[in-house]
């Protein structure tokens, strides 16, 4: 039987979600996906495949996942606007468009963007918390941001790992990472001033880019060193960074397939 392929650009408030991933007795995005389709299916064949998975209280921008289907959708602005009005108010679906069966949503090479947004220094607004996290301490932002530039090219990534293994591919290239000044997300309720990280590359490990934030705060915090940094991305290198920054604060930004 022909199928159909169908790739939806989705974007969501992970704040409540346990990640994406179906789990027992959790609401996860999967599961909300899921079972608006089958409502608005009305129990017919679909399977969805998502581009990514994001941990538990990640957001995000621009996400994408792939809907396969016996039968074709015959009006897709039609389609996405029930899809969307059957979704949480916290998902919300961006477009739809056909794929042929040659494309493989996971396998197809693609870049990611993420971006991760904190503030320092003082108490923040409770409504700051879905997206941002708040460091209480005092941080050398300029050095922060002199520690963002080392992550960038191709570096042995083994110390930026949760918990790895001996089959692991550590060496990865990142194609940008810089600490600057947020100017995407404003609100009344944050904070004069707001930063945030940037990362761009074509994959990240479990809990890479909250483990790179971690080691730049505790940079910011003086209990590292730009050393120390340089060392623990050195082939080999085994050294262990124990922070891994909150997961409110990290946001996939983008998704572009190459």
């Amino acid at each position: 039987m022909k199928k159909y392929y169908y790739v939806i650009d989705v974007q969501y408030l992970g704040y409540r979600f346990h990640g994406w991933q179906k789990q027992p007795n959790l609401k996860t995005l999967h599961l909300m996906v899921d079972r608006t389709f089958n409502y608005i299916l009305e129990g017919t064949y679909f399977k969805t495949l998502v581009s990514g998975r994001t941990d538990a209280m990640v957001s995000a921008e621009q996400s994408a996942f792939e809907l396969f289907l016996k039968e074709p959708i015959e009006d897709t602005k039609a389609f996405l606007q029930l899809f969307n009005h059957n979704l949480p108010q916290d998902i919300r679906a961006l477009n739809i468009r056909e794929v042929d069966k040659s494309f493989n949503i996971i396998n197809h090479s693609k870049v990611k963007e993420y971006l991760y947004l904190f503030t320092y220094g003082e108490k923040c607004h409770p409504f700051c918390a879905p997206i941002m996290t708040t460091i209480m301490d005092d941080l050398d932002i300029n050095l922060m941001k002199k520690g963002a530039k080392l992550f960038e090219g191709t570096n042995y990534l083994w110390s930026y790992c949760y918990k790895p293994t001996e089959q692991g591919i550590y060496t990865r290239d990142i194609l940008q990472c810089e600490l600057v000044e947020n100017n995407i997300y404003q609100a009344n309720y944050f904070p004069k001033q707001t930063y945030m990280l940037r990362v761009k590359g074509k994959g990240f490990m479990r809990n890479q880019i909250r483990l790179m934030m971690g080691t730049l705060i505790d940079l910011g915090k003086g209990k590292l060193t730009l050393d120390d940094i340089k060392e623990s991305l050195l082939p080999d290198s085994k050294v262990k960074m124990q922070y891994i920054a909150p997961a409110s604060g990290l946001i996939l930004n983008r998704i572009e397939f190459e």
